[in-house]
């Protein structure tokens, strides 16, 4: 076995993000060729944006019943290409779908899975990988016995960063495929936001708000920041925002190079999905309050006065320069 295998995760030609840090990553580690799988329609127009992230040959499965995600479906698929493929190392987005997906993959063949992951790199021909544990309170060295060795990379902490290569190869692999017993008939996202795994800056709000309508504060902010909105999870649960905003433990684990937390009292299950930020900025009116044991930079105040007061200075300093 030899070379490494990107599982690729795009809709209608466009790759996310994570799909690109795990084609850095895999170039990175050196394990041999560098093999793509994407699904769906549009996954052959990722060729050319792959090849230049270091995929040489892309496998495509586009027709149906890979128009739609199925569970059982895509894991039998994905066990087959790397029967075929037969890869050292296979590479999932720990998104909604790789957190899926990987698993069952996983169960299928046999083969260990370290998911969430933070950091891999080569050692020799082994992977020394680090991946949070208690809630991002430590990190786990981890090793997996055997090969392939599935891995499952947490968005937004590795680089993807283009090589200039050619267009990957482009072909079909033959897989045998069982009727699904269960496929998403839809999906459901506000194109006017940045999804919050893969953006670099975001702005979250909590009660300290008080009202959905005060969450106007955040947006403003945020479009001077170029950034996505976020929340905790006691607001998205009383209906202020939708669940899609919910950062923390339970909702969305993110990575961003700023963080921006207003009115969030910061209880353990947030922290635990803000603790790979770059920087937090916490805004709170109480001195007490646990965020500001993990804020790079705290401001007590009145969030009324301060986020207004914040977004104007902003505004001043964008059209200055």
């Amino acid at each position: 076995m030899s070379g490494t295998l990107v599982i690729v995760e795009q809709l209608e030609g466009r790759v996310r993000r994570v799909a690109l840090e795990a084609c850095t990553t895999a170039v990175r580690l050196g394990q041999g060729p560098v093999t793509a799988l994407a699904f769906g329609a549009g996954a052959s127009a990722v060729a050319e944006v792959l090849g230049a992230h270091g995929i040489e040959q892309l496998l495509v499965l586009s027709e149906a019943p890979f128009d739609r995600y199925s569970s059982d479906v895509f894991a039998s698929a994905v066990a087959q290409v790397v029967r075929q493929v037969e890869p050292t190392v296979v590479l999932f987005g720990a998104t909604a779908f790789g957190k899926d997906l990987a698993p069952r993959v996983s169960g299928l063949l046999k083969a260990g899975l370290a998911s969430d992951v933070t950091g891999v790199d080569a050692d020799g021909d082994d992977l020394a990988i680090t991946r949070p544990v208690y809630a991002g309170k430590a990190f786990q060295r981890v090793r997996i016995v055997g090969t392939p060795k599935l891995v499952s990379l947490r968005p937004n902490v590795q680089p993807a960063t283009p090589g200039g290569g050619a267009a990957a190869r482009v072909s079909t692999p033959a897989v045998e495929v069982a009727a699904p017993q269960a496929v998403v008939t839809a999906t459901q996202r506000n194109d006017e936001t940045v999804e919050l795994t893969e953006a670099s800056r975001i702005v979250s709000g909590g009660r300290g708000l008080k009202a959905p309508e005060n969450f106007r504060l955040l947006e403003e902010l945020a479009a001077v920041l170029g950034a996505a909105v976020g929340s905790s999870r006691p607001v998205a649960d009383e209906g202020w925002v939708p669940h899609s905003y919910h950062v923390g433990q339970t909702g969305k684990v993110v990575s961003p190079d700023l963080y921006v937390a207003v009115g969030i009292s910061g209880a353990i299950q947030h922290v635990a999905g803000i603790s790979n930020s770059k920087c937090i900025v916490a805004i709170n009116s109480d001195p007490d309050a646990p965020i500001f044991k993990v804020a790079n930079y705290g401001i007590v105040g009145d969030l009324f006065q301060v986020v207004p007061a914040l977004t104007a200075a902003l505004k001043e300093h964008v059209e200055a320069s």
